[in-house]
């Protein structure tokens, strides 16, 4: 593999590809060069908060207030949901934001998988996961259980003292941390009663509530004490069985879904000796050999998000309307702030079936041609039958960066070098594969021709 093969590996793997402006300044550029120039970015970036634009207007505190002021109120609460949602998607997709941040922050989003009604509790988590998500892994653990999000959405504001309520602790457990099998059915029993107390308020901020807390012995672990939340994390954190089921989730979604114990076992050495350290663990990925080898490139179904966010970074879309990134998200099977459970996206082939594949393969003609959208939704199909009206994408695509990279290209060097940016693997890619879709007019429409229908092949769903 070549160093602009292996970029082109670390940019889509660590990030959601590469704009024509970054492939031509990087190119030449180191693979470790490159690596430390997207944990810096990263770095400089989690510092910034997202905005408090679209968050939810205070409430008016009128117990008088009509049951149509609630409707709309809702309502306006799924706007102001859709406006993070599309924010976050176009800040995917923007060259100048940081890649690996987004791809990490989008990673422990489905690893910490919630759904929230109030668009202010929403903003919160997300910025609490872009704080932490390449930092200690504890501060993020307990950072999400102290989460007003995740605290309604596994009904701990329940869990007192008389009456435990184990939903969060079962899936701190199952989910976040250990993985199933690693711990019996009495510490999760125990662990409730360590979370009893811990709350939030109307704002969404955490609240410790004294008297619902239990403060007697408990035994976790074989272990007794007067044990509350932070002490369940790390003592959860203590047991290696940890860091092994995190380091294999990360392995899946970042290298490859079929796992090489041996690798899973490095990285899970590296996470646990660094105390948790998640830059440590990227790292220990992205600097490996076997990262780059032949059998973790190009196997890597996209997520509807990250096919998204890669045509918008190359070909800067910009949507008239960015609700019909909504749209799309539907039909594709992966809307952000809406994981289907709380066990989040199960990915791989299951983002493929015979209601998606079509729209996948067809959506860079949608975007490019401001096409009009008519496909089943399979969840929300039902509650939109009686409206008929086809859904136009309306989105204008800046070309001209990428006609730029290749305009002085010899043409019969063409498919090689165009294939080599847009696709992670090439397959069986031959002349005869674009003979009937390419434009000669003139070199621009030859370009664009052809790079519409590299985007429509099966290759490009993969990276």
């Amino acid at each position: 593999m070549n160093t602009e093969q292996r970029l082109q590996h670390l940019y889509w793997r660590a990030g959601f590809g590469m704009s024509p402006k970054e492939w031509s300044s990087k190119k030449k550029c180191s693979t470790q060069k490159a690596i430390d120039e997207l944990f810096k970015n990263a770095h400089q970036a989690s510092q910034r908060k997202i905005s408090k634009n679209g968050d939810q207007v205070k409430s008016s505190k009128n117990k008088m207030s009509s049951e149509a002021d609630k409707r709309k109120e809702r309502q306006q609460n799924k706007i102001r949901i859709k406006a993070h949602n599309t924010d976050w998607v176009l800040r995917m997709g923007n060259p100048d934001e940081s890649a690996l941040l987004e791809k990490m922050t989008l990673f422990w989003h489905g690893h910490f998988a919630c759904t929230t009604k109030v668009p202010s509790w929403a903003r919160k988590q997300l910025n609490t996961i872009r704080q932490h998500a390449l930092g200690d892994f504890r501060a993020l653990v307990l950072a999400i259980a102290k989460d007003g999000s995740m605290i309604r959405f596994l009904n701990n504001q329940q869990n007192k003292k008389r009456n435990p309520n184990e939903n969060f602790a079962r899936e701190l457990m199952e989910l976040f941390t250990i993985g199933r099998g690693n711990y019996a059915e009495k510490d999760v029993k125990e662990a409730a009663r360590a979370f009893t107390g811990w709350s939030s308020n109307l704002k969404g901020d955490f609240v410790f509530k004294k008297r619902q807390h239990d403060f007697g012995q408990k035994i976790f672990f074989g272990k007794k004490g007067k044990w509350d939340g932070d002490d369940i994390i790390d003592m959860i954190l203590e047991k290696r069985e940890t860091s092994e089921f995190i380091a294999r989730k990360v392995y899946r979604f970042f290298v490859n879904e079929k796992i090489d114990e041996r690798n899973v076992k490095y990285l899970a050495q590296v996470f646990y000796d660094s105390n948790y350290d998640i830059e440590k663990l990227m790292r220990a990925i992205f600097e490996s050999k076997w990262f780059f080898e032949e059998k973790n490139v190009g196997i890597k179904i996209k997520s509807p998000v990250e096919l998204l966010a890669g045509m918008i970074r190359t070909f800067e879309v910009d949507f008239k309307n960015p609700t019909a990134l909504i749209f799309i998200e539907k039909a594709l099977g992966q809307v952000l702030f809406d994981p289907p459970n709380v066990a989040g996206w199960a990915g791989g082939k299951s983002w493929i079936d015979n209601s998606t594949l079509m729209l996948r393969l067809n959506l860079a003609n949608v975007l490019f041609q401001n096409s009009d959208l008519n496909i089943k939704i399979k969840e929300a199909f039902e509650a939109q039958k009686r409206n008929k009206r086809k859904r136009n994408v309306q989105a204008s695509v800046n070309f001209t960066p990428f006609y730029n990279l290749f305009k002085r290209e010899n043409e019969k060097l063409l498919l090689d070098k165009m294939s080599g940016f847009i696709l992670q693997t090439k397959g069986k890619l031959n002349e005869a594969t674009f003979k009937n879709f390419v434009i000669k007019k003139n070199k621009e429409d030859v370009i664009k021709s052809m790079c519409l229908r590299m985007m429509s092949l099966p290759e490009y769903q993969l990276m």
